[in-house]
């Protein structure tokens, strides 16, 4: 028996189906990691695989980063919490104001979940309105206000609201399709009680859906005209579609940001910014209450610190290899797959993929749930007796990092060549 087998089964009897996160688990268990280094990954029987997971896109920079591993460790050697202000969260905030300049202040916590959630707890504050406008498919955390036709695991697991939610909360989100203005138009015109529009504007939970041409700056247009705050929701695309996130890379600035993941390489912290009418409504200033015990810790808040420092230091180089890298494989994955007649759909930008194997072009929730989630799966468990993890469901995206190598590319296409064909068979 694998060591992960058994690890499994010892969890299942003291975690809930095994897993601390429902995305973690796959058929028939998931492994369990030992150790990683780089663009590697290692389980408890010592197996290595090319991570392409990158711990869902946090990991922009890869596994243990030395500037980001060296400025922790100082900070270890001065204490790990402290409940008291530090100076580093100036330094901090001043670094994501310089990248993110829609934001005029910014406020640190710690995970994406909390970040959207008091994006929408501001942007109620702000206008005095109960209604939140959502797009299909968009994962926001999960948490009552946006787990409704949600993305990633909730998509994955066949949930379309989650039990335990109150009615009362998810009747005042309203859902409407992505890459569609027409829709998100008639549903602004029949409500006159929006509080704000939140999106991810590249759909990042839902495989990998770009918006269509104008579908951004048209949606930016309206909430204008409408005096509706618009929430950019860059937990994945912050930082990791370029310096200053799918806004920089689209030229649109929202009302209000919700940061995490690669803002600090793998540590937990995350950011709400916008502008200051409306982020000056954070108590104890304003009557919009948010508060954290670990909120701006400074272990993270070092970690975040190192990692946009690098980032920016390293930009031009970094985005250029991770775009150059991913059109070369997402263009020799496609004629692999044209070559075995396999009817399929690549989505690709930045350092972010994945496939579908669908006929029809993938734009938004509906298309993206009608390819063959088999076939899938079919592929992922053949990548993984290759030595490559991609994430294990279809409504998730796979993520290059700075440490991959053209070694590691040409590899993964060779497992991508013996999946495709389990996936023919």
């Amino acid at each position: 028996m694998s060591k992960s087998r058994k690890l499994f089964t010892d969890s299942k009897k003291v975690t809930p189906s095994g897993v601390n996160s429902p995305v973690r688990y796959f058929d028939p268990y998931p492994f369990f990691t030992k150790k990683a280094n780089g663009a590697y990954i290692w389980d408890e029987d010592n197996t290595r695989y090319i991570d392409f997971c990158n711990a869902y896109g946090a990991l922009l920079l890869g596994h243990r980063r030395k500037e980001i591993l060296d400025s922790v460790t100082k900070q270890l050697s001065k204490g790990t919490l402290y409940c008291t202000p530090t100076a580093s969260e100036i330094e901090l905030s001043k670094l994501i104001l310089g990248n993110f300049p829609s934001m005029d202040k910014v406020r640190l916590m710690n995970t994406g979940g909390e970040a959207t959630m008091t994006a929408i707890r501001l942007a109620r504050g702000y206008t005095k309105k109960k209604k939140i406008i959502k797009f299909e498919g968009c994962y926001h955390g999960a948490h009552d206000s946006v787990l409704v036709k949600a993305g990633s695991g909730s998509a994955h697991n066949g949930i379309s609201v989650s039990d335990g939610g109150l009615d009362e909360v998810s009747k005042n989100t309203l859902v409407v399709e992505y890459n569609n203005i027409e829709s998100l138009e008639k549903t602004i015109s029949k409500n006159k009680d929006i509080a704000g529009v939140i999106v991810e504007p590249i759909l990042a939970n839902m495989g990998l859906i770009l918006p269509e041409k104008n579908f951004l700056s048209d949606l930016r247009k309206i909430t204008k005209e409408n005096n509706i705050p618009l929430i950019f929701d860059e937990v994945v695309t912050g930082f990791r579609v370029s310096p200053g996130g799918a806004q920089e890379h689209f030229g649109i600035r929202p009302d209000i940001t919700t940061l995490a993941k690669a803002l600090s390489n793998g540590f937990t912290i995350s950011a709400v910014g916008g502008k200051k009418e409306i982020m000056n409504l954070l108590s104890p200033g304003g009557k919009v209450y948010q508060a954290s015990t670990f909120a701006g810790n400074p272990i993270s808040v070092s970690a975040a610190i190192s990692s946009i420092k690098t980032i920016n230091k390293m930009k031009n180089k970094l985005y250029s290899k991770l775009e150059r890298f991913n059109l070369l494989f997402s263009t020799a994955l496609d004629d692999m797959a044209t070559d075995m007649k396999i009817p399929h759909q690549i989505n690709f930008t930045a350092s972010m993929f994945q496939i579908f194997f669908t006929h029809k072009p993938v734009i938004d929730s509906k298309t993206s749930k009608k390819a063959d989630g088999k076939k899938f799966q079919k592929l992922f468990r053949t990548l993984l007796k290759e030595g490559v993890f991609i994430p294990p469901s279809q409504f998730e995206v796979v993520f290059l990092s700075d440490a991959h190598t053209e070694n590691d590319l040409n590899k993964t296409l060779d497992a991508y060549h013996s999946a495709l064909k389990s996936v023919k068979n």
